[in-house]
């Protein structure tokens, strides 16, 4: 009997000194490597800022949110990120069912609004933009026309091959755009014909997306080129490529503060636009866990959340309360914006991308 005591007692111990035995993953790393899907610039400063403050060897490969997509899923059984960090959260809700994405609900994520993150901690928001256009004032003079204010104005033959607009498939930007479109569909034939926009649920019929795929098919012709960035087409109106482009606003505005001045106008359209609720996740198996951690719970406070519109010229708005908002920044309250669900958005991401390539135009190559 004393000897079984004493074996159990020693089992006990060698479990508590397992239990609280710290692990590899709990270890922190020297390095962190970011999946970036804002513009450059903002990456730069927020890589070297989160590197300056903790002393973490910080890098970033910058693509656009689809292209980050397609990358984690391709590199899902060996990753090389551990934290991706912007993009639409819908672009996220698709990676959820991918399974590339690891839960982890930070502390500093009580003060970011419940709307603004996902409620198992898979995503979490960082800041907010809202849909609109990016006009170029010469361009249009020319054409006789005014700075769009309508989706039905970009059908206009007067702007043949003058619009610029990303690839759903590689852009969260131009993907938010098409699904904005779907809802305002949506919203009118739920208007006129009771129950025929949407479903119990909320999710679009099918119907109004294909109502959607009809007004991108009429706009095609109107359509200079597709490019893989959502943020390209603002830069691209600035220089003189086209008339008009579909883009965040705040990309509109960075390239008015720091390049093109008044030749640019960003307009709104009046039916109704979309938004996004950028986010940051961990990355499911990713070589740095820790440290990723470590970066979630860093994008998440006041000062993060500043860098990107005062140190980097991008006006997103902030997801925390107590965040400095730039007066560069959309008011949305001035803005009609259409009741954009994520969650449904992002469960129609692929599919969308898939009937795009099929009825309107290819995915652009890199």
């Amino acid at each position: 009997m004393k000897k079984t005591m004493l074996i159990l007692a020693a089992l006990m111990a060698l479990l508590v000194l397992t239990l609280t035995a710290p692990t590899q993953a709990q270890e922190p790393e020297d390095t962190l490597t970011v999946a970036c899907t804002v513009n450059e610039d903002w990456c730069i400063v927020m890589t070297e800022a989160f590197e300056e403050e903790t002393g973490i060897e910080t890098s970033f490969v910058r693509r656009s949110s689809g292209e980050t997509l397609a990358a984690l899923i391709a590199g899902a059984d060996d990753p090389e990120f551990s934290v991706w960090f912007g993009g639409p959260s819908d672009t996220y809700i698709a990676a959820i069912e991918e399974d590339i994405l690891e839960p982890y609900i930070s502390p500093n994520a009580a003060d970011i609004p419940d709307d603004k993150k996902d409620a198992d901690g898979y995503w979490t928001g960082i800041y907010i933009g809202a849909l609109g256009f990016c006009s170029n004032a010469e361009i249009l003079a020319d054409l006789g026309l005014e700075p769009p204010t309508s989706w039905a104005e970009l059908l206009d033959p007067a702007l043949e091959d003058n619009i610029l607009v990303a690839h759903p498939a590689t852009s969260g930007t131009s993907f938010t755009a098409f699904w904005a479109n779907v809802l305002r569909f949506a919203t009118d034939m739920e208007a006129e014909e009771a129950g025929s926009g949407f479903h119990e649920d909320g999710e679009p019929t099918d119907a109004a997306v294909d109502m959607g795929f009809e007004f991108y098919k009429e706009m095609d012709s109107n359509v200079l080129q597709y490019t893989r960035s959502g943020s390209a087409p603002a830069r691209l109106v600035g220089s003189g490529e086209a008339a008009v482009g579909i883009v965040f606003n705040h990309d509109c505005v960075q390239q008015i503060f720091q390049t093109f001045g008044e030749n640019l106008v960003a307009t709104f359209p009046s039916e109704g636009t979309g938004f996004e609720v950028g986010a940051v996740a961990v990355v499911k198996g990713g070589p740095e866990p820790v440290n990723a951690r470590a970066w979630v719970d860093w994008v998440l406070t006041p000062e993060a959340q500043r860098i990107g519109p005062f140190d980097a010229n991008n006006f997103q708005l902030p997801t925390n309360p107590n965040a400095e908002v730039h007066p560069l920044a959309v008011a949305l309250e001035e803005v009609n914006l259409v009741d954009y669900d994520a969650v449904i958005a992002g469960g129609n991401r692929s599919a969308i991308s898939t009937r795009f390539d099929e009825e309107i135009a290819v995915t652009p190559e890199e």
